[in-house]
């Protein structure tokens, strides 16, 4: 009598928990769409994690602007620089998934830091959702214009001829400027000298200076300089030429078939934000990538604007991920 009393006790109690949980799961359900539907409820902020003035920090404001006025709620842009992206990106790894802290990534804080830091205090397929790919800008290599070779199938002769004799430039190890140059060197078995920099800045100076031999640098940062005629442009990193220099060849065209290094960025959400939150985003933005003078803003940067799904940004960043840490082995190029 007892057994069968504790057994009808046990299955009370089962019962019980069973339908507790489905209660629980339920209201989870329930409470993200509810969520979702009053969203945004309040102001949005993103976080770019360098300092204002940078590619991905002009591209945050000018879709923030918009994204503002599309959603009837402030979209705040907070620059949070430090240690090659990852200080910022961290802040949004560890923020709530309810869609009011995203992160504006781009290539290297997204692609690279995983494989090139020891710790980044992150994880990209872990701790972020994809929501939306807001611009894809090739890389210029670019030499001085007093230089003695005027292409880059002279550059890699001389390189070939005097191992060890061409230097190039970088922002810092692992960025993406570094490693396509390192790739370019694996690609051609040639022997270059890598001097990082400290930022594209001093990089460009001492390039017009002829200190260093070439430079694989963003299309926006180097511009200027290829109108004032200080530099030329030898190559883009890209596998098809791009329409802000037609007449530059692509790297894969002259040395290196298939070679494709890009500055790309686009917004993350922290892992557990809703989908109906990351579909509604991913909307919008694309929407305003859509805009014939967001387009034309991005575009004369040298930038294709590519509206993507969720789902084909997420394939396309795990894929970035991958190439860039076989690279970073093959290359040594690891962060202290």
């Amino acid at each position: 009598m007892e057994t069968a009393t504790t057994d009808a006790r046990a299955f009370r109690d089962r019962r019980q928990f069973l339908h507790t949980g489905v209660a629980a799961a339920a209201c989870g359900i329930l409470g993200s769409a509810w969520a979702s539907k009053d969203y945004p409820a309040k102001p949005i902020t993103v976080i770019v994690p360098y300092a204002p003035g940078g590619q991905g920090d002009v591209f945050a404001r000018l879709i923030g602007e918009r994204l503002s006025r599309a959603l009837g709620q402030p979209v705040v842009v907070d620059n949070r620089p430090g240690a090659s992206g990852a200080l910022g990106s961290r802040l949004v790894a560890r923020a709530r998934g309810d869609g009011y802290t995203l992160l504006l990534g781009q290539t290297g804080e997204i692609a690279i830091n995983g494989s090139a830091m020891k710790a980044p205090g992150y994880d990209t397929l872990k701790d972020f959702r994809a929501v939306a790919l807001v611009g894809n800008a090739p890389l210029v290599l670019a030499a001085p214009a007093s230089a003695p070779f005027n292409s880059l199938g002279e550059l890699l002769q001389m390189a070939r001829s005097k191992p060890g004799s061409v230097s190039y430039a970088s922002s810092g190890t692992a960025t993406p400027g570094h490693l396509a140059a390192a790739a370019l060197a694996i690609g051609t078995r040639t022997e270059m000298v890598h001097i990082p920099y400290k930022g594209a800045g001093q990089a460009i100076t001492d390039l017009m200076g002829g200190q260093v031999q070439f430079f694989f640098s963003s299309a926006s940062a180097i511009m200027p300089h290829l109108k004032g005629g200080k530099i030329k442009p030898l190559a883009v990193s890209t596998p098809r030429r791009v329409p802000a220099l037609p007449q530059v060849p692509t790297v894969a065209e002259l040395a290196v078939p298939g070679f494709d290094f890009s500055l790309w960025g686009g917004y993350f959400a922290p892992r557990e934000t809703p989908e109906a939150i990351v579909t509604l985003l991913n909307a919008e933005i694309n929407k305003i990538l859509a805009e014939p003078a967001v387009r034309t803003r991005f575009e004369a940067d040298g930038s294709a604007v590519e509206p993507v799904t969720p789902a084909r940004f997420d394939a396309f960043v795990r894929a970035e991920r991958q190439k860039f840490a076989q690279l970073v082995k093959a290359a040594g190029a690891y962060v202290e």
